[in-house]
């Protein structure tokens, strides 16, 4: 969450990669964080994502993505 008087606030959210099919296994959290900043007056401004890959046997890689958020007047 953004701290009073700031005009940006930048998060950074991970996303699981589905072990089979395509697509990752978790977008409700990133649609969350995006949706969290937009009640407290922010509009998304970018997004950058970066693979961090994986985490061992069986393990999905990771997506990182950084996104910076920009209050409304």
């Amino acid at each position: 969450m953004a701290a009073n008087g700031m005009s940006y606030v930048v998060l950074q959210v991970v996303l699981k990669e589905k072990i089979l099919g395509t697509g990752s296994g978790n977008l409700t959290e990133l649609e969350k964080a995006i949706n969290t900043q937009a009640s407290l007056g922010y509009r998304l401004h970018t997004i950058t994502t970066s693979a961090s890959g994986s985490k061992g046997f069986g393990g999905a890689d990771r997506i990182q993505a950084t996104l910076v958020f920009e209050r409304l007047s």
